[in-house]
């Protein structure tokens, strides 16, 4: 029998001796009492989603979400040769799209880690994603002689999407704990890759079955306020820190000025946080620019045209959008599975994979520009294991910092590691490389092979960035177990009465 929280009797509940709460643990069942009285049928409807919101349902729900917030977000890749011919801009034109939608993203980022760790956390991210959902259709109605308008959209698309980036991660770290953790945030993080090829993909066909590459950007705005709606629904709030106490409850929290103290000072995250910067501006890079390396590759070797009709070439992105996809479910299942592995040999195993699989991407990256002049296939090949490593770290960062970090800060340590990623990372990096290959080509501005070399020359910065991230996660690796004993011992002072609590 189960009770809701205003004392009415809910018919129709699990009969065994325990019921699930909405965190997803296990408190024992409550016996009949004749104070209680049935429940009215608003109250039984509540009650039937109540039981609909399980832990697993709601990790599903947000890591949906997160698939729809990255596929938005590279759409715009998939059909970036069609924005440059219809607004007439060039490559440092065409990337300032991505940096205008990163420095938004990052600026708005911190904010939302305040309001994610004081108020109701499924509001914030149902307002998030119905509004860059509502700017995104909206967008794709711009007319070609306010490009500045479309530059204006993505800032905004990217305040929409940082409040779900900065608080649903957290959620998800307050419904599990331990390797269940590990295993949802895995799933959750590979709506990274997953969302950005799918991004690809579905731009790339949309425009095609169209013949508009304006349709491009009407898919994921439906199937975003979808997303908004089961949050609403299906989501629950749990307590901060609830998987963590295991039923203790936490008595007091710090302020603001506190939490931020105390993260500039946990050397965990704080490596943690530049070597996902490097990552950023390696997959920011990438992902703006390869379809259109890839498809200058082939004009040199004669086996494409140059762009001259309305619509142009789609294959490279549908390609390089499903090699996404694939390596990103590989990576983030390889990267769980060999953590899991590591951990019975080391308890510092998350940041020495991290660091590892960093390294070796780098080595297959930098092969991407020695073969693509003579062989698509080859260079597909060395991108698809780059991938594969690259993609191994996400969720397993997250989880470094869900380690060293106590859950009342949680969701500002996650808001100001996406600030610091963006910021050194994928705000810059596809202006930047666009920047240097427009000042490379400036001499032979004709030559379709120099325009082909200064983009790849450009996009050289990013094994080099890499490999600086491989070294950032070694840092990480000293100071790991440390600063996760601190964190154990301050979640634990947290959870005794405040008189006699002491936490930096």
């Amino acid at each position: 029998m189960c009770v809701e929280s205003d004392g009415c009797e809910i018919e129709g509940c699990s009969s065994s001796d325990e019921v699930h709460t909405l965190s997803g643990s296990m408190s024992p069942g409550l016996k009949s009492n004749p104070d209680l009285h049935p429940c009215k049928p608003g109250q039984k409807f509540r009650a039937a989603l109540l039981r609909c919101r399980s832990p697993a349902a709601a990790a599903g729900i947000l890591s949906f979400g997160n698939v729809l917030n990255y596929m938005d977000r590279y759409t715009v890749a998939g059909v970036l040769l069609d924005i440059q011919r219809h607004f007439k801009v060039s490559d440092s034109g065409a990337g300032l799209l991505q940096t205008v939608f990163i420095c938004s993203f990052m600026v708005a980022a911190p904010i939302f880690g305040y309001l994610g760790d004081r108020f109701n956390r499924k509001i914030i991210l149902s307002c998030g994603i119905f509004f860059w959902s509502a700017v995104t259709l909206s967008s794709s109605f711009i007319s070609k002689e306010y490009y500045w308008l479309f530059v204006l959209s993505r800032g905004l698309v990217g305040i929409g999407e940082s409040s779900y980036s900065s608080i649903s991660p957290t959620i998800i770290g307050d419904l599990f704990t331990n390797n269940s953790r590990t295993m949802m945030l895995s799933v959750f993080y590979l709506a990274i890759p997953l969302g950005s090829g799918l991004g690809y993909i579905i731009g790339s066909s949309a425009k095609d079955a169209a013949g508009d590459w304006h349709w491009a950007l009407r898919v994921s705005p439906v199937l975003g306020m979808t997303a908004g709606t089961l949050i609403l629904f299906f989501v629950p709030e749990p307590k901060r820190g609830h998987a963590d106490q295991q039923g203790r409850r936490i008595k007091h929290r710090t302020s603001w000025l506190c939490d931020m103290k105390a993260l500039a000072k946990n050397r965990s995250y704080v490596f943690s946080s530049l070597a996902s910067a490097a990552v950023s501006f390696a997959t920011g890079g990438f992902g703006m620019w390869i379809p259109q390396y890839l498809f200058r590759a082939q004009v040199v070797q004669k086996t494409a045209e140059a762009c001259t009709k309305d619509v142009c070439s789609s294959k490279d992105s549908l390609i390089f959008g499903g090699i996404t996809c694939v390596t990103g479910l590989l990576g983030v299942l390889i990267g769980a599975a060999t953590t899991r592995l590591c951990r019975q040999k080391t308890e510092r195993a998350d940041p020495l994979v991290c660091a590892v699989s960093m390294l070796g991407s780098a080595i297959f990256i930098c092969l991407i520009f020695v073969v693509a002049k003579k062989s698509i296939v080859g260079a597909y090949v060395c991108i698809f294991i780059g991938e594969t490593l690259l993609f191994l770290n996400w969720a397993i960062t997250a989880d470094i910092l869900m380690y060293v970090v106590i859950p009342t800060r949680r969701a500002t340590a996650v808001a100001f590691q996406g600030f610091t990623s963006h910021l050194l990372g994928d705000a810059g990096s596809p202006y930047l490389i666009g920047l240097i290959s427009d000042a490379l080509q400036e001499s032979y501005a004709t030559s379709v092979l120099w325009q082909f070399l200064s983009l790849g020359y450009a996009l050289m910065l990013c094994p080099f960035v890499i490999v600086l991230g491989g070294m950032f996660f070694l840092a990480t690796a000293l100071f790991f177990l440390d600063d996760r004993d601190k964190a154990e011992k301050q979640l634990a002072a947290l959870t005794r009465p405040p008189s006699s609590v002491k936490v930096s």
